[in-house]
């Protein structure tokens, strides 16, 4: 049962502890957005291969989200969380440890296996504790806590890989990271304070991907999935791994001002996340029309950016980089609609479904770049035309999704059905019997 009103300081320290483990894991996932340079020295490697350390770290990242969603419905976040950071810590070990490009990639897998079993987690425990018209704007927190971690990937750790070095970093950095794991098993707890945990049946595989059927279903799963897909790729493949090369040797920028500017989109996205969240929060109906801005506003600066003559100035990549950080906060989106439109046994795994979209296009444009820049000499303004690619391509399937979606609520609230969010009939919206035979 979600509280109706607010939420005790319990809950508070249970998400603070969570959130936590969601910032470490986005340190993790985003170290190589400046060790990448260093890593192709290590491993000796070139822009196709570097880029596998990403596309498989997100790839098994993507693979394991409904998975992820099903275990938490299943065994609850606590538990989930604890093995989150014992698995993000070895693998981190791992890598400062690795000395061969086979071994780095283990490390890199391991590593994406821990972090995707964090912030589903943290949402369902968002989920379980505060109200629910609270939970966009928690999400949104939640996110802005993790682009902490974000920001210590950048200039902290560049300067901690120049000084101490590759091993020593990323070996501290792991046992902290394992250490971690006691406050999470002491701590977090599944329920409000009062409220029974639910009893944990036997797991039953045709039971479990029923509940995978239904997420996948129900039209609001499928906008957010389409919505998170489109939203939150660039900035990721970004900030992950094509961000540094793309400024160094694209644009011939220096490392330090390349890693300065990357923090853009922490700032940024630190910023749009709370206040986007408050916005849609008070105005729902908002929330895909904000999502349709953005994507706008993503098409023309993505012009500007491939279509400058000569090195862009760094006077236009930042305003640049300041909106495309939107997207971040903007995928949020899709988890609030998810939520909205599944009952709360159903939530972690329609918020898996909803967070394999943007990891999924991360992943498929982030291998697609890389392989362009091997066949174009380094080419970067004709490999990042990947990006607006899938941009077109995410924004179309949204669109088509938003329609089902509300041709859904209108024949909901025809049968007299209780909807969680009101909208207004426009002459574009599609028949309820069109959505119904289409789903």
């Amino acid at each position: 049962m979600t509280p109706a009103g607010r939420a005790p300081v319990r809950s508070w320290l249970i998400w603070l502890t969570a959130v936590t483990v969601y910032l470490l894991a986005v340190f993790h996932r985003t170290s190589f957005g400046v060790a990448g340079l260093k890593a192709a020295e290590r491993f000796g490697v070139g822009s196709a291969a570097l880029g596998i350390f990403t596309v498989l770290q997100v790839g098994v990242y993507a693979a394991m989200q409904i998975p992820t969603g099903v275990l938490v419905d299943r065994y609850g976040p606590r538990r989930v969380l604890t093995a989150a950071v014992l698995i993000l810590g070895s693998g981190q070990l791992l890598l400062g440890l690795a000395d061969t490009y086979a071994l780095g990639l283990v490390a890199r897998g391991v590593l994406g296996f821990g972090d995707a079993l964090t912030f589903v987690s943290v949402l369902r425990l968002v989920a379980a504790h505060f109200p629910a018209h609270r939970y966009a704007l928690l999400a949104s927190f939640t996110s802005c806590v993790g682009y902490l971690g974000n920001l210590a990937a950048t200039v902290p750790l560049t300067l901690l890989l120049d000084g101490p070095g590759w091993t020593v970093t990323f070996l501290a950095v792991g046992a902290v990271t394992v250490l971690y794991s006691v406050p999470v098993a002491l701590r977090v707890r599944d329920t409000p304070e009062g409220v029974p945990e639910r009893k944990r049946e036997p797991v039953r595989p045709a039971e479990l991907a029923r509940q995978v059927k239904l997420a996948w279903r129900t039209p609001g799963t499928r906008l957010g999935f389409w919505v998170h897909f489109s939203t939150m790729f660039a900035p990721n493949v970004l900030t992950l791994l094509w961000g540094m090369p793309f400024l160094v040797e694209g644009e011939g920028l220096p490392a330090a001002t390349a890693s300065a500017l990357l923090t853009v989109f922490v700032f940024g996205s630190m910023a749009g996340g709370p206040l986007l969240g408050a916005v849609i929060g008070r105005s729902p109906a908002l929330r895909v029309p904000l999502v349709v801005g953005y994507l706008s506003g993503a098409a023309i600066v993505w012009a500007v950016l491939l279509g400058w003559n000569g090195h862009v100035p760094v006077g236009v990549l930042v305003p640049a980089f300041a909106f495309l950080t939107l997207g971040g906060p903007a995928s949020m989106i899709g988890f609030a609609i998810a939520r909205d439109y599944n009952p709360l046994s159903r939530v972690g795994t329609a918020t898996g479904v909803v967070n394999v979209g943007g990891f999924l296009a991360t992943t498929l444009t982030a291998l697609l770049i890389g392989i362009l820049l091997q066949a174009t000499g380094g080419n970067f303004r004709i490999a990042l035309l990947v990006v607006v690619a899938v941009l077109a391509f995410g924004a179309a399937k949204m669109l088509v999704w938003w329609r089902r979606a509300r041709a859904h609520v209108f024949a909901a609230e025809a049968r007299g059905e209780e909807v969680p969010v009101q909208i207004r009939r426009h002459r574009w919206d599609r028949e309820p019997e069109e959505a119904v035979a289409a789903a």
